[in-house]
């Protein structure tokens, strides 16, 4: 069966940098675009980025442009968000999420304080 895990999540200073990872299995990893979304206390759960399958075409939100990145590894069947510059604004837990069939990760929390 679908499988999404995500790892990475921790505390971090302000102005710091984590990468969330999203081992994938049970499914053709390289044949379906990827996204992760995040949910912060009190909020609804929100896109943070999207890579598609094959020519891996990348979008963000406007809240993460320029300071996250996604990216893929086919050979890992793994789903990678490299987050630079945090604020604490990007307090949330983040999900790995595949959109074909509607599958979420169990969550990984990310926290932003100093």
């Amino acid at each position: 069966q679908v499988q999404l895990v995500e790892s990475g999540g921790g505390l971090v200073q302000p102005g710091g940098s984590l990468r969330l990872s999203c081992a994938a299995s049970g499914f053709t990893f390289s044949n379906y675009g990827m996204s992760w979304y995040r949910q912060a206390p009190g909020k609804e759960r929100e896109l943070v980025a999207t890579i598609t399958a094959t020519y891996r075409s990348t979008t963000y939100a406007d809240s993460v442009k320029g300071r996250f990145t996604i990216s893929r590894d086919n050979a890992k069947n793994t789903l990678y968000l490299q987050m630079n510059s945090l604020k604490s604004e990007d307090t949330a837990v983040y999900y790995c999420h595949r959109p074909t069939g509607g599958y979420w990760g169990q969550g990984t929390q990310v926290t932003v304080s100093s």
